[in-house]
């Protein structure tokens, strides 16, 4: 058997063991494509903390609805005194009963609701502290400088408590995240074991099939943690079992999809989606009221923020208002599986015919 020596980049042969240039043995130990790499990674640093603390630096409340009750000879004043406060931290307008204003606190229509009580020196507000404790406080804050000023005091009276379990609201918050986090991963771990982009079309619809029972399970998995085993979020089981099963499915399906587009450079682009732009806007710490325009106007077009308003509304506010989220997840479900399965289907084409088997875009 014949051995050839190693080859040079300049095509000189050199014996086994020989050392070569430094420059010839760095470029052979980091090559462009590791390099490229290195700087996508480092772009996803610092958009990962330019995103965290761009959305979190400076947290102000901005047009947080709230309803008005007071006699129709001052209701319109005090709308108008509510709204012209500077930066527009409240959006208020006036509705005709507390029994009104009421429900649209317990359905989640309006954050809060301030009774107005001209006969004597101290309003209510009523707050529901299941939207989120940030904004609830923000609210609170907010009424009593205004009432302050007109030298008058306020009442809280929180008609959606918190569970006893679920501290400071952000149990959802880490439910839907531990949930995305799994669906990124169980695909990208696909991608690894068995390459980033299937062989064939039907090869992409196996693996996706794959997914589902892992989603079922895991969407189970995490409903009974934060309910019977740690009691943060009880009596909603079901709903949130198939919630987070749908949640893990679309991760899962968009990291395909991102694989199979762009390879192992999809995973990062799922990490930019997920995590750098879909947690910091999704409402945990603190609730879309209160975070940047940027961060506010993607919050519930992500899977992050439409889940965590999702386990919200079915645990405290009778599942109202769910169906617009459910949509939003379920097309990022069903696109993600749609162009895994049909871009697969193009690279098969691509390689059959003799071309490189190179990223898609």
């Amino acid at each position: 058997m014949s051995h050839k020596a190693p080859q040079t980049r300049a095509g000189q042969a050199t014996a086994p063991g020989e050392p070569q240039g430094f420059l010839a043995e760095l470029w052979d130990a980091v090559s462009v494509r590791t390099v490229g790499l290195i700087i996508g990674v480092l772009l996803l640093q610092i958009g990962f903390i330019l995103s965290y603390v761009g959305a979190f630096h400076r947290p102000t409340p901005h047009r947080i609805p709230i309803a008005v009750v007071a006699p129709a000879q001052v209701s319109g004043q005090v709308v108008g005194k509510l709204n012209r406060i500077p930066s527009a931290p409240l959006q208020a307008s006036a509705v005709g009963s507390e029994a009104a204003a009421r429900h649209l606190v317990q359905a989640d229509s309006v954050s809060a609701a301030l009774v107005v009580n001209p006969a004597a020196r101290t309003d209510r507000l009523l707050v529901a502290s299941a939207v989120g404790t940030s904004e609830t406080t923000a609210v609170e804050q907010v009424i009593r400088a205004a009432e302050a000023s007109q030298h008058r005091s306020v009442t809280v009276t929180d008609l959606v408590p918190l569970q006893r379990g679920d501290g400071h609201g952000l149990t959802g918050f880490y439910l839907v995240i531990g949930w995305i986090v799994g669906g990124y991963l169980v695909a990208a771990l696909l991608g690894v074991a068995k390459g980033a982009r299937p062989a064939t079309a039907r090869r992409a619809i196996f693996r996706l099939l794959a997914v589902v029972p892992y989603a079922i399970i895991s969407g189970l998995a995490g409903a009974i943690v934060v309910g019977p085993v740690l009691g943060a979020l009880t009596g909603h089981l079901v709903a949130l079992w198939w919630l987070g099963a749908l949640l893990v499915f679309a991760a899962a399906a968009v990291t395909m999809a991102f694989q199979v587009l762009f390879g192992v450079i999809g995973i990062g682009l799922t990490v930019l989606v997920f995590v750098i732009l879909g947690n910091p806007s999704a409402g945990g710490a603190y609730q879309a009221p209160m975070i940047p325009p940027f961060w506010r106007a993607i919050s519930t077009a992500l899977p992050n923020g439409a889940g965590v308003d999702s386990v919200r509304r079915i645990v405290y506010f009778g599942s109202h208002g769910i169906v617009g989220h459910l949509i939003v997840i379920g097309i990022y479900a069903v696109a993600g599986a749609g162009i895994a399965i049909g871009a697969s289907r193009i690279q098969r084409r691509r390689v059959v015919g003799g071309q490189p088997d190179g990223a898609l875009l």
